[in-house]
């Protein structure tokens, strides 16, 4: 019986909620990494993650952000654990008493959308770029977040869930809140199946998510990697203060900060091109390609090989 209802413990705290009785809010395993929000320009804030593989450091590997308003707060990205998610949300409690409003979700990939039910069970309402339910609708998605529950457990367990988003954003889009003015930026299917950007016009801060990978390899994945160059050379004309990427530190300096990523898909494209042209084996060639560039940054060993293999098949694909 115990087991029943811990299984459905977020359907029974919506439901006492709704009946009126004053429900304890849900409890997360703590964590023992340094989860800090860093402050840029008046009122938007970043929590820096660490540089590292998907599974290292208790899953803080990626960035997130916040921003406060008069009506209330904006969260950008949601990290890769509740455990996270609940100690950026102390974070946030330490800078303002004003409700959680909104919560704009850049992509969604395991590392960013874990800690979503510890804003939705705030009151958030979530948005996401159209394209994230291809990754919700799938099997692998199922896995992975099987396989997070072994290899990031207690942080993520049983109770960890999938959360989907309240409203699809399908095109560039700029809204006001409590006297503050932004621009999301859709991308559509870049760096994962959906990508968004936020801008903070008020303090000319841009939270631009994966798009961006600072002091470590990227990860390709399945991306559409010359439309992520595109979108690159897109981003870099626009004009802030602040860039906050989706891994590595945040910047003043956007276009320096970008370079990484830039050059290292440009990289992938220009070394592989002549090989699928020549119809060469991928392994031989991955062999004879200096890595010499890149070999030392964080996460090369996890995701360089990955990446050239994923760029190999994407080459097969779109060079007729």
């Amino acid at each position: 019986m115990f087991s029943v209802i811990k299984s459905n413990s977020k359907y029974l705290l919506a439901f006492f909620f709704l009946l009126g009785f004053n429900v304890q809010a849900e409890e997360y395993e703590k964590v023992s990494v340094e989860v800090k929000a860093e402050k840029f320009g008046q009122n938007s804030y970043y929590i820096p993650g660490m540089s590292g593989a998907a599974t290292e450091f208790e899953g803080f590997i990626s960035n997130a952000g916040f921003i406060v308003t008069e009506e209330g707060v904006i969260v950008f990205d949601a990290l890769g654990t509740p455990s996270l998610a609940n100690a950026m949300l102390q974070e946030i409690k330490k800078v303002t008493d004003k409700p959680i409003k909104l919560l704009i979700s850049s992509h969604y990939h395991a590392d960013h959308i874990y800690g979503l039910q510890v804003f939705k069970n705030e009151g958030a309402e979530i948005w996401a770029p159209k394209g994230v339910y291809n990754y919700l609708d799938s099997e692998n998605s199922k896995n992975l977040l099987e396989a997070r529950r072994t290899a990031l457990f207690p942080w993520v367990n049983e109770d960890t869930y999938l959360v989907k988003p309240d409203r699809i954003i399908e095109q560039d889009e700029a809204f006001e809140m409590g006297g503050q003015e932004f621009l999301i930026s859709f991308f559509g299917s870049v760096h994962s199946d959906g990508d968004l950007a936020l801008v903070n016009k008020s303090d000319e801060v841009l939270y631009i998510g994966d798009v961006i990978f600072a002091g470590r390899v990227p990860f390709v994945g399945n991306a559409d990697i010359k439309k992520w160059i595109s979108t690159l050379d897109r981003m870099m004309k626009v004009k802030t203060k602040y860039l906050i990427p989706g891994h590595g530190g945040a910047s003043e300096d956007a276009k320096e900060t970008m370079a990484l990523t830039y050059e290292y898909l440009n990289f992938l494209i220009d070394q592989f091109t002549p090989v699928v042209e020549d119809m060469e084996e991928f392994d031989s060639a991955y062999q004879k390609i200096n890595w010499s560039k890149y070999e030392n940054l964080p996460a090369f060993e996890e995701a360089n090989r990955r990446n050239a293999y994923a760029a190999f098949l994407y080459l097969e694909r779109t060079l007729q």
